[in-house]
């Protein structure tokens, strides 16, 4: 009785192999785990690289730039939360600069925000050459800001006054400088 068992056991076994076989998949990898996807986290200063450059058009902007420099993709939410030199409060959001979904940054990827400094047409008031920036990232709620704070280098001669706008987080500098 064993010889058949053994039998009807080595049949069935060659039986799932060439199954396997036949589906691209080896008896290695039936047996092994499935690999886990990677987890993709919050935007932070301490899993991004911030830089703040000038752009010649148009007149009164900076961009901002957050580079993924982590191993995992994560999620820059809303808008990132700036000041100017010491504020008591941040810069208002743009708020229809808002995009249609949370902008994904895979390892090496980049989000962009643009800032208007100043209304150029007498709207703002308050001026002053700006010497630093603070700059947080929101978290899924929108509440507040998570991670570190960043102080990244504003460029020499930025003039910024209290009509100071930030936009929403964008996937391209295009799509922010429009704001």
């Amino acid at each position: 009785m064993s010889t058949r068992i053994t039998r009807i056991t080595a049949a069935a076994a060659t039986g799932l192999v060439a199954a396997l076989a036949l589906t691209g998949v080896s008896a290695a990898t039936a047996s092994a785990a499935p690999a886990k996807a990677a987890k993709t986290v919050t935007c932070t200063p301490a899993n991004t690289k911030i830089s703040v450059s000038t752009v010649s058009r148009p007149i009164n902007h900076l961009l901002i730039k957050a580079t993924n420099k982590g191993k995992t993709p994560c999620y820059s939410y809303g808008a990132p939360l700036i000041g100017f030199d010491h504020p008591q409060s941040t810069v208002w959001t743009l708020d229809e600069s808002r995009p249609q979904a949370v902008v994904t940054l895979k390892p090496g990827q980049s989000a962009y925000a643009s800032v208007l400094t100043s209304g150029g047409d007498g709207a703002g008031s308050g001026g002053h050459l700006s010497k630093e920036m603070s700059l947080n990232f929101e978290g899924r709620a929108m509440a507040g800001s998570v991670g570190p704070t960043a102080f990244p280098k504003v460029p020499a001669k930025t003039w910024v006054d209290d009509s100071a706008a930030v936009s929403y987080w964008q996937s391209t500098a295009a799509d922010a400088l429009i704001w």
